[in-house]
């Protein structure tokens, strides 16, 4: 089976500005995959190109199957919420569903009947009725969902759906991603700047910066690769606190030692990145520093790097 989406060297440049420069991933059916980067990294011209909305300056692609050569095809079978959506104000949320779906070539019936039961996916059927500038933010939201399904999309592309929502709307906006991937077997392209919700929901990431994928993977994997630097906790008798914490700040095992506040006997430490192996060598290396100084260890535990320290690294702290 092909996958769902395949991107190969893919490049665009505006005059002498690069966006995009040999962008190459793939995307299998039924995959949340997070598109990351910061301000300016290259999201929304990938998105762009990839929904057939910009032509590629370099490098080919597929979507559902169906190579770049032809756009119409690809934009029959892809959803797309674009980051800044628009909506007709004064028209009803049916009605705008309906009019989406006659532009696939749904008939004035089944454009009603798809309208109805997308209101009832996204949560919206008791306001299908109302006009949209009744509607908040999340529900806008929802209703640009159900848009991007009218046409049973095989790949559906979402630029910042929870941008702008308060907690409970981004879990609502959320849990009708992963049902999209569960439920229709279709694959989604997640850009966001909200890393957790990226390691909540996402099987794989993407990580672009300055038009550059600089990471791929499951986001353990590239935490793994990138976030070498880590935080641990250690626990000494208290009376050798003191001595633990001028031990260590002499040490260049570590970036930083501090006591834990209100934890008597428990010091967290910052450890220094080191030049090859894992956070867990680092972590060692601090334990054997205390034993050679004859501090007795109660106990030591390694705190889990975040896909957000693995984002700072890559990206240099953009």
């Amino acid at each position: 089976m092909s996958a769902a989406v395949e991107a190969r060297g893919i490049a665009k440049r505006y005059g002498t500005q690069v966006a995009l420069e040999d962008l190459t991933f793939t995307v299998a059916a039924g995959e949340i995959v997070g598109v990351l980067g910061p301000n300016g990294a290259g999201k929304t011209t990938a998105i762009r190109i990839l929904t057939t909305i910009l032509r590629p300056d370099r490098g080919s692609f597929s979507v559902a199957g169906i190579p770049s050569t032809e756009p119409a095809r690809i934009r029959a079978r892809v959803g797309v919420l674009p980051e800044s959506a628009g909506y007709p104000e004064r028209q009803r949320g049916e009605e705008y569903l309906r009019f989406h779906a006659r532009l696939f070539g749904h008939s004035s019936a089944s454009a009603r009947a798809v309208a109805r039961a997308l209101l009832e996916e996204v949560g919206l059927a008791e306001r299908g009725r109302s006009l949209i500038e009744t509607y908040s933010r999340g529900m806008r939201q929802r209703l640009g969902i159900a848009r991007a399904l009218v046409n049973d999309p095989a790949v559906v592309f979402l630029d910042e759906p929870t941008l702008g929502l308060d907690p409970a709307g981004q879990r609502e906006i959320l849990a009708r991603v992963r049902a999209l991937a569960r439920e229709r077997g279709a694959s989604v392209l997640l850009s966001t700047h909200l890393l957790d919700e990226v390691e909540e929901n996402c099987s794989r990431v993407l990580i672009l910066n300055r038009a550059h994928v600089v990471a791929e993977g499951t986001v353990a994997e590239i935490v793994r690769r990138a976030a070498a630097a880590r935080r641990g906790r250690i626990r000494v008798p208290p009376e050798d606190v003191e001595r633990s914490l001028q031990t260590l700040s002499g040490s260049g095992a570590v970036q930083e030692v501090v006591a834990a506040d209100g934890a008597a006997g428990w010091l967290t430490v910052q450890l220094a990145a080191p030049a090859s192996g894992s956070a867990d060598a680092s972590l060692n290396a601090v334990v054997g520093v205390l034993v050679d100084a004859g501090v007795p260890l109660l106990a030591c535990e390694l705190e889990g790097a975040r896909l957000s320290d693995a984002f700072l690294a890559v990206t240099g702290g953009a």
